[in-house]
């Protein structure tokens, strides 16, 4: 993560922090409070620490939560020392990774929650935040999700596009089955019944069931009676994410987790020299 980090302070700091550099000087170490401001599920702590060693290899963090738990408003959730200006520079990317990441685990969290008591699992996706996948898909974790490939090399998801481009679904199986390692599972997209039944002949491994109604799903269900995983994506809302638990598809995969979570409000608060 550290090459990201410090792409992510060159951004803060091209060549100075003017202002922290003009109000105290160098060698003078402090303390700073991190505090919660509402209540979630913490996640990034070490991304958070990361980034004022980085700037002061000897920061440190006296942590009094770990990532997973659940925080509340007024919560002391560490301390952090260093040199001042380390706490003045680095505040603004430190808490911008922390309560990005603990926003995606509150979400991953609640939504992980309508599937309580089912064995359907909660995908994140791609959809994530442009040099933030490994952060952004880390929290989902924490949040009780679980991740989808990684990137376009971690996994085969043969979607409508390449379906187009290689003039239909067999097809375009067929071509992935040539070149494809036998080790990797083949996963198709498809929008409709007919695909389903073209993706299954040509033998499938995984079938997204994409942005279909609940009675196409039920029916899509039935179909596939086991001979494939499923998984479903498109419109995937709290209101439905029980509905579709209930059907008995596998996994259903929610680019909201990542491209639409809020952040958790934290603040660095009472900073005191040492």
């Amino acid at each position: 993560m550290d090459p990201l980090i410090l792409l992510a302070l060159q951004e803060d700091i091209t060549s100075e922090d003017i202002t922290t550099n003009a109000v105290i000087k160098a060698g003078v170490r402090a303390q700073v409070d991190l505090i919660a401001k509402e209540a979630g599920i913490i996640a990034g702590l070490a991304v958070y620490q990361r980034v004022f060693e980085l700037l002061d290899p000897a920061a440190t963090i006296e942590k009094f939560v770990s990532d997973g738990d659940t925080v509340n408003p007024g919560d002391l959730l560490g301390v952090v020392e260093a040199d001042t200006r380390t706490l003045l520079s680095g505040e603004r990317t430190a808490l911008n990774y922390l309560q990005r990441m603990s926003g995606i685990a509150t979400h991953t969290r609640k939504l992980v929650g309508y599937l309580s008591g089912t064995n359907t699992r909660l995908l994140d996706t791609r959809k994530t935040t442009p040099n933030m996948r490994i952060f952004e898909k880390y929290a989902v974790t924490v949040g009780g999700g679980y991740n989808h490939r990684y990137n376009l090399s971690d996994g085969i998801l043969i979607k409508d596009n390449h379906i187009n481009a290689a003039g239909g679904v067999k097809e375009a199986i067929a071509a992935t089955k040539k070149v494809a390692p036998f080790v990797r599972k083949i996963e198709v997209e498809v929008e409709n019944l007919e695909m389903l039944r073209q993706a299954l002949e040509a033998g499938a491994d995984i079938i997204m069931l994409d942005n279909m109604d609940m009675e196409t799903l039920k029916a899509a269900i039935k179909i596939v009676n086991g001979q494939a995983i499923t998984e479903c994506s498109g419109n995937v809302t709290e209101v439905r994410l029980k509905e579709l638990s209930e059907i008995g598809v596998d996994f259903i995969s929610c680019g909201a987790l990542t491209h639409s979570s809020p952040i958790l409000d934290l603040s660095m608060k009472n900073l005191r020299l040492l």
